[in-house]
């Protein structure tokens, strides 16, 4: 049963880091708190869906004052616990409608969580509150992969990624609704354990359009956040929409 922190509770949070510890990595962090650092200026930084901290306080210690939003409590309380959490405001809340005060030159979404959002409706919304946050002239960031349908033969809906002794790791996919599950399958004293997460898919595409009904207008595309060109072969992207100065 999902509690009120949605997928991402105690269970999930005590391990988090541990378990994502590759993209804790400084080449994995700097890129993303560089460029984010550039877009902000002087300004303030909004991260939705902001977690342990993973960018958040990297980025703080840039001089950047951010503040976060995300709806689980155990998550945010590791970031609080953390050497510098104090400098980082967290409202827990849905990111995709909860309103902070003020405004911001950068609002930001990383490491797929615009997915973490299982509808096109609340996708749309995201964009909409992140322009109504903006400042003009501000940016919305947004890092998430490309959907790898490309690999999926006719007549299958799953794509392995993990496997190992004790843990297989696979997604499956809807494609006519873009609804796709992560799956998680752990072998603890000779017993076999399942979870899964859901999310929705979205193409690059799809996403310039919410930002245009956002009334935001694509200004980068990359493949990554160390700004490499963004091509057809391109897995993954960061694109960043730009709100109209007035």
């Amino acid at each position: 049963m999902v509690d009120e922190d949605g997928h991402f509770g105690e269970d999930v949070a005590a391990t988090y880091d541990e378990s994502s510890a590759d993209m804790f990595r400084p080449e994995a962090v700097d890129p993303a708190v560089d460029l984010l650092a550039e877009l902000a200026g002087g300004g303030r930084a909004l991260e939705f869906g902001v977690g342990t901290g993973r960018i958040a306080l990297p980025l703080a210690r840039r001089g950047v004052p951010v503040h976060g939003i995300d709806m689980s409590r155990a998550m945010t309380a590791r970031l609080s616990a953390k050497p510098g959490g104090d400098a980082v405001g967290v409202t827990i809340g849905d990111f995709a409608t909860t309103r902070v005060p003020g405004t911001f030159t950068v609002a930001y979404l990383v490491f797929n969580t615009i997915n973490n959002l299982t509808t096109q409706d609340a996708q749309v919304d995201c964009f909409r509150n992140a322009a109504a946050h903006l400042a003009p002239g501000g940016s919305f960031v947004i890092e998430v992969g490309v959907p790898e349908l490309r690999r999926l033969p006719p007549g299958q809906s799953a794509v392995p990624f993990r496997a190992g002794p004790t843990q297989w790791a696979f997604d499956t996919y809807d494609t006519v609704t873009q609804a796709m599950s992560s799956h998680y399958i752990t072998v603890v004293d000779g017993h076999a354990e399942h979870t899964s997460v859901p999310f929705r898919y979205v193409w690059p595409s799809e996403l310039d359009l919410m930002a245009r009904l956002a009334g935001l207008r694509l200004r980068h595309r990359w493949e990554g956040w160390t700004r490499a060109p963004f091509t057809h072969e391109s897995r993954h992207h960061v694109s960043v929409w730009e709100k109209p100065a007035e």
